[in-house]
């Protein structure tokens, strides 16, 4: 009995990786110590409707995960904890067409990532095109985060500077073509 429990967690355990399959874009680290890690994943079914794209309309989810590095980081700091309060943009361009779409990534959760931002999309062309995917970073502003002073000595007035990472021929078909259930 005990062999035939632990064939269906290793089954389960072995879908469940198989359905979390995941296109890492890139990844960055910006201090004071947060990492980001850009993806292209499984297209899922996400709630509330009215601001989500429908599991059957959509291509791939788009992912920001987030969180403070394990190393070199701020003291107080939640080693690897969620960083919130951040707005995320990702445009994706069409390589061969020009066509782009833009959205905003929401805070989402899930049993996989835990908290990290996110948005279902679809892409603008065909799924075996190549893509340029472009996410902008920007830092909370100062009515969704307060500072207190021993930060602004060691920090200044702010969480970290906007970026805008650019990543070229991004090949979504994989994924695309994947799907969770």
């Amino acid at each position: 009995m005990k062999n035939v429990i632990f064939s269906i967690c290793v089954l389960l355990t072995a879908n469940f990786y198989l359905n979390a399959q995941e296109l890492v874009i890139g990844e960055e680290r910006v201090e004071p110590g947060i990492v980001f890690i850009f993806e292209g994943a499984i297209k899922d079914h996400v709630i509330p409707s009215s601001l989500h794209l429908k599991e059957s309309q959509t291509n791939v989810h788009i992912e920001a995960r987030v969180n403070w590095d394990t190393n070199n980081i701020p003291k107080g700091t939640p080693k690897g904890g969620f960083v919130p309060y951040l707005h995320i943009t990702a445009k994706i361009v069409n390589e061969k067409t020009s066509l782009s779409t833009f959205i905003d990534l929401l805070p989402h959760i899930n049993l996989v990532d835990n908290f990290h931002y996110a948005r279902n999309i679809t892409l603008p062309g065909e799924i075996n095109d190549l893509y340029s995917v472009e996410f902008r970073v920007i830092p909370p502003t100062h009515l969704e985060l307060a500072l207190h002073n021993d930060w602004l000595k060691n920090y200044g007035e702010e969480l970290f500077k906007e970026n805008l990472f650019l990543y070229r021929k991004v090949d979504f078909e994989e994924i695309a073509k994947a799907s969770r259930n």
